[in-house]
């Protein structure tokens, strides 16, 4: 790798309907014919909010009254190593238009992986059609009881729902109406060849399954695995996981006495990966602000919600 990493500064533009801007690499371009976020390389002595306003007058022709930096992503091209900065704009002003002749396009959150993007943008993507809020099913007296709980968690709000134990299994084709009914995701905890014959849209690894694997298993629209320390995640990014949880944050009742990682220890690996993480372990709504500032995708749990 030489010389120091390319800084890009691209923005996250955000309709009021939830659509996102995104622009063609022009033919003759490096990576000619993908799409990305608007944006481009940050000049000598230029803030990241310098940079996104320039390039976004000069790029798509508008001007930006409401950012706030989101994350950062490092990539390793063979050539060169590039850090998005990835900011989030909500408001401004201006009509945008393809300044340079790029084609631009207002597309859904969970269209943007049907598009070809660079390798480096691919976490922001995942984040984008991620929930911030996902649900692990628990215990329940009977299944009835189960699809009750499940259907009063949907109706809450929560999009996101990990099958796990075996009733959850067993009514997994039952479950899975109502979360798509709502417009959700259906994510199996088993391995991979289960959750294709349970008709689910991804599947969800324990740290075992996870570290047993040498490539990302083909077939399922969400691959995620549950993580504890450093190592995990790094199997989790090399294999081009969607997401991953990382626990416990905090105390929990089911685990009296673990030892816990804490915020900041969370907020420090969460930084060192390119992947969205959700937060596990003693949090739920009560901490999905502070889950944000300290890097993560949001929050997962049982009883939050169930």
């Amino acid at each position: 790798m030489k010389g120091a990493p390319l800084r890009v500064v691209c923005a996250v533009i955000r309709h009021e309907d939830g659509r996102i801007l995104i622009a063609r690499r022009l033919p003759h371009q490096p990576l000619g014919g993908l799409w990305e976020f608007p944006g481009g390389k940050l000049e000598p002595g230029e803030s990241e909010r310098e940079a996104l306003a320039r390039e976004l007058e000069e790029e798509v022709g508008l001007t930006p009254t409401q950012a706030e930096h989101w994350m950062d992503v490092r990539h390793h091209y063979p050539e060169r190593e590039v850090v998005l900065h990835v900011w989030r704009v909500t408001n401004w002003t201006g009509v945008p238009e393809g300044r340079l002749g790029q084609p631009l396009e207002w597309i859904a959150p969970d269209a943007l992986k049907e598009r070809g993007f660079p390798a480096a943008n691919l976490p922001i993507v995942n984040a984008l059609a991620l929930p911030q809020r996902c649900l692990i099913t628990g215990e329940a007296g009977s299944d009835s009881d189960f699809l009750a709980r499940l259907e009063r968690a949907l109706g809450a709000g929560i999009r996101m729902v990990i099958l796990r134990g075996d009733r959850a299994l067993r009514l997994a084709r039952e479950a899975s109406t109502l979360i798509r009914a709502h417009g959700g995701s259906v994510i199996a905890n088993t391995d991979a060849p289960a959750a294709l014959r349970l008709g689910a849209d991804g599947v969800h690894l324990n740290r075992h399954r996870l570290m047993a694997l040498r490539e990302r298993p083909a077939g399922l629209r969400w691959v995620g695995a549950s993580c504890h320390d450093e190592t995990e995640l790094e199997q989790a990014a090399r294999l081009g996981l969607d997401y991953a949880f990382l626990s416990p944050v905090l105390p929990t009742a089911s685990h009296p006495g673990a030892e816990v990682l804490g915020w900041s220890r969370f907020d420090a690996l969460v930084a060192d990966h390119v992947l969205p993480v959700y937060a596990l372990g003693g949090v739920g709504e009560a901490e999905l602000s502070a889950a944000l500032r300290h890097g993560a995708q949001g929050v997962a749990g049982i009883r939050a919600w169930w």
